[in-house]
């Protein structure tokens, strides 16, 4: 197990002894560093994480309110610390499938597995521990499966899954559909679309979103729970002279509405570079060499609580400049930590 980082809390709150002594009961002073240790290691991680439902659904609902969100979108993907595996002892790197309120800046849950194809075994738990009540699940092509769109609509929610490979059937049927539209321009009126373009680091790109309703003649349409809509996004890049197309398709149990369907399906994408490009660049995650298995888990699900928290803070700094302020001013970190910026 690394030892930098249960030495580092230990450091930090013997330097911050005065606040954590006014702000927490300690009856026997500030814990040593082994203290932390062999906590955050037998700590079980669905235990730990438990302890912040009713803290993260406060933060959920105020963000809800403050941004006037009416159907947040969830984003759920997995992500691998690729230094954490034990080959000695047989522990694989850790593979954390995570649900992110792309919208909100929350991580609202984790469920950890040793590999990513098991991540269809982890999702179904995921979707249990979050209220999906009134929201947008959004998955890659891996989680698209039956019983995973059956859970998110008995649970209050839609959904709108990627269809690749692993459903080739659905796919080629998605692709015939809108094929077939295009061929004498969308004349039948079925489909509705919606354009953007966005220049940035260099490269220009537009993207086309194809929404329509599901035909019933789809690929095994009546086993999706709540089917009602297909899409389609085509994205052309030109950087350098050199032009790209991407092309994605999707099932959804949203009705009509392809902007809805366009910000869902953006939203997802947010988790890559709101949350998982901060944990790697900022907090290093591919760096941690921590192998004890609860305490990866716990340290990876502190690390996208500690995120979350940060990206509330209304300041326009970045999140590394947020987390320093934190370490520099102690009225900094009780904005952070109370929600209450002055």
């Amino acid at each position: 197990m690394q030892r930098s980082r249960p030495t580092g809390i230990a450091e930090w709150a013997r330097m911050k002894k005065e606040l954590l002594l006014e702000t927490l009961e300690l009856p026997n002073g500030i814990p040593a560093k082994d203290v932390f240790r062999r906590v955050l290691a037998a700590l079980r991680p669905d235990a730990f994480q438990s302890c912040f439902v009713s803290w993260l659904e406060s933060l959920r609902q105020a963000a809800c309110e403050e941004g006037a969100v009416s159907q947040p979108v969830f984003a759920i993907d997995g992500k691998t610390n690729r230094r954490s595996h034990d080959r000695k002892r047989g522990l694989g790197a850790l593979h954390a499938v995570s649900l992110w309120a792309s919208e909100l800046g929350l991580s609202l849950g984790q469920v950890a597995c040793e590999e990513k194809s098991n991540e269809i075994t982890a999702i179904p738990e995921l979707l249990r521990l979050v209220d999906l009540q009134g929201a947008i699940i959004t998955i890659d092509a891996m989680g698209t499966q039956k019983a995973i769109a059956k859970q998110i609509v008995e649970g209050g929610a839609d959904y709108v899954l990627a269809v690749k490979g692993n459903q080739e059937s659905l796919e080629t049927a998605i692709a015939d559909t809108f094929l077939a539209e295009t061929e004498d321009d969308f004349a039948s009126g079925k489909v509705r679309k919606h354009e953007t373009t966005e220049t940035a680091h260099g490269r220009t790109t537009t993207r086309t979103y194809y929404q329509m309703p599901a035909p019933r003649s789809l690929v095994d349409s009546a086993a999706w729970a709540g089917l009602r809509t297909i899409g389609m996004v085509i994205a052309v890049c030109l950087r350098d002279g050199k032009e790209t197309v991407e092309i994605r398709r999707y099932i959804s149990s949203l009705g009509m509405g392809v902007q809805r369907f366009a910000r869902a399906v953006r939203s997802h994408w947010g988790i890559e570079n709101s949350c998982h490009w901060i944990l790697d660049v900022v907090y290093r995650e591919d760096d941690s060499r921590i192998r004890d298995r609860f305490a990866r888990e716990n340290f990876a699900w502190l690390d996208r609580f500690t995120l979350s928290l940060l990206k509330q803070h209304p300041s326009k700094d970045s999140i590394a400049m947020k987390r320093r302020s934190c370490g520099w001013s102690d009225d900094f970190l009780m904005e952070v930590l109370t929600g209450k910026a002055t």
